[in-house]
């Protein structure tokens, strides 16, 4: 989640009286107490608090789930929205150079997806948020290839073949911008989407586009890494989940697990174990991102699980 500004423009939903606060400044004395005095000046109950605090950075970090009484009535009897309380919680901390969002707890992000051949992160995707386990929208899913057209389709959402050549790539990035501001996107996904991005187009997306890559960087690099491992004899599979930068593949990571193979594993064994691992990774970091659980901390993140 990228801090760039004091407040950020609201994720559109109805009020549930149920909030999400997550906020950084320089560890201080007194910031707490601030943020603890403004909740009780609504009337709000904490109902999840986690913080810490970057000894070698000097920097504090917060995320509470709160709610007001009466779904959105303040302490006085009036109602307020998440509008109001970022404007009143600015003023409560206007002294302590913070940076924050504040959401409403049940708004979605809206999640462009985008994906190359390889499906199985994005079905695990499609899946989770067919189910409800996932707080996203997926307004359209874009792709460089048609492969995933008809999976798409039948989740009943909008796909947008975008091909990509070295003579069609800034026409092809122009047209993605179109998109993120056509559907108000908070977040992308490259769901094994097998291009590489400009460094321009990394800037634009800073702190709001994840990445899945297997975790055999930098040992297995280009094509088949899965069959140039089986012929090494690995032992762990593993993947990362990491925000997009303009250093391919070694953004802030979010999200990291490995499995255990052996000799008994086949070719084929070992890339669906590979799939898996990288669809189960990549679905976490999209739930805690979408979840405001994720804060980043310069190349690294803090993530409140």
């Amino acid at each position: 989640m990228a801090f760039a500004t004091t407040q950020s423009a609201p994720r559109a939903s109805a009020p549930s009286g149920d909030y999400v606060l997550v906020l950084t400044c320089p560890d201080r004395p007194g910031v707490v107490h601030a943020v603890t005095g403004f909740l009780v000046r609504h009337g709000g109950n904490i109902i999840e608090s986690q913080q810490f605090g970057d000894q070698l950075t000097g920097r504090f970090f917060m995320r509470l789930d709160f709610v007001l009484p009466e779904a959105g009535a303040d302490a006085g009897g009036g109602t307020v929205g998440a509008e109001e309380l970022r404007r009143d919680f600015a003023e409560a901390t206007a002294g302590f150079e913070m940076t924050f969002e504040l959401w409403d707890a049940r708004a979605p992000y809206r999640t462009l997806i985008m994906v190359s051949k390889h499906l199985h992160c994005l079905n695990d995707l499609l899946f989770r948020h067919s189910t409800g386990s996932l707080q996203i929208e997926i307004p359209v899913v874009v792709s460089n290839h048609r492969d995933a057209e008809p999976l798409v389709r039948a989740h009943g959402l909008d796909f947008v073949h975008l091909p990509v050549t070295p003579e069609t790539k800034q026409h092809a990035e122009d047209r993605l911008r179109e998109l993120v501001a056509e559907h108000d996107v908070h977040l992308v996904v490259l769901a094994r989407y097998m291009q590489v991005l400009s460094d321009r187009l990394c800037a634009d997306l800073a702190g709001r586009a994840i990445n899945i890559h297997h975790s055999f960087l930098p040992s297995f690099k280009g094509a088949k890494p899965y069959h140039q491992a089986f012929d090494r004899g690995v032992k762990l599979v593993g993947a990362t989940a990491h925000y997009v930068t303009a250093d391919l593949d070694e953004g802030p990571i979010i999200e990291q697990d490995v499995v255990r193979v052996d000799h008994g594993y086949n070719q084929e064994q070992l890339v669906t174990a590979g799939r898996d691992v990288e669809a189960q990774v990549l679905s976490r970091a999209v739930r805690w991102h979408a979840e405001s659980r994720v804060l980043l901390n310069g190349h690294r993140t803090v993530v409140f699980r």
